[in-house]
């Protein structure tokens, strides 16, 4: 069962050159103008964050039940993999602070960190790192999410956020990390958010990335773990 009925998090469409996993898509070819080159007018508003490597993960409020879920919307203590049953157990500990941040209906849904995928970290900060806070498919602004959420939950890095920012400039911001990367950062992701809503979002992703090379079932080697309770 899924308990929202639907995935937690869906798929963000590529810029040109980005690394294509399977089942990914580049956006249209007008998206990646407005988010790096012009935008359309005064309305639009781009936010560049910081792509982080994790687990796509959600902690969901269904008729005040605080919910660990994956991305694919499954409840978290039912995975096989050790890192969601960890992160079904963080939420648990810390229920009593999502249950005072997002509503019924809302979830706020992020990178579990707590195992190293494709890029290890030595984090200085709690293994969740909040990048949306959704209803339904209805995202959040970036400054509806700084308003209600910012110092209570780690949030990734903004690059920039204003005019258009070129891929070149965003790779050259990430090339140290403000979330403890100690291999290079994989990319990052754009927001486009125009009157006061989101309007779409892209990513980067560098073209020599490799998904997972730290998960046990790829490199036959023990799990690198960057946060354990």
């Amino acid at each position: 069962m899924k308990p929202l009925g639907q995935k937690s998090y869906g798929s963000i469409p590529h810029l040109p050159g980005s690394r294509l996993g399977p089942g990914d898509h580049h956006c249209h070819a007008g998206q990646s103008d407005i988010a790096t080159i012009k935008a359309r007018d005064k309305h639009d508003v781009i936010i560049v964050q910081e792509k982080l490597d994790g687990s796509c993960c959600a902690i969901a409020n269904v008729d005040g039940q605080i919910l660990a879920l994956g991305r694919a919307g499954y409840l978290a203590q039912t995975s096989k993999f050790e890192q969601h049953q960890l992160f079904a157990h963080w939420v648990r500990t810390t229920e009593d602070r999502w249950r005072e941040l997002i509503q019924p209906g809302e979830r706020c849904c992020g990178e579990w960190m707590a195992q190293a995928h494709g890029t290890r970290y030595q984090l200085s900060h709690e293994p969740f790192v909040v990048f949306d806070l959704m209803q339904g498919m209805e995202r959040a602004t970036w400054t509806e999410i700084t308003h209600r959420l910012q110092g209570r939950v780690v949030l990734p890095r903004v690059i920039s956020e204003g005019p258009p920012c070129s891929i070149g400039k965003a790779l050259e911001a990430i090339k140290t990390s403000a979330h403890g990367a100690i291999d290079p950062v994989e990319g990052a992701v754009w927001h486009v958010e125009r009157h006061g809503a989101v309007d779409f979002l892209c990513k980067y992703v560098r073209p020599d990335k490799v998904d997972g090379c730290f998960l046990p079932e790829v490199s036959g080697l023990d799990p690198v773990w960057h946060w354990r309770p």
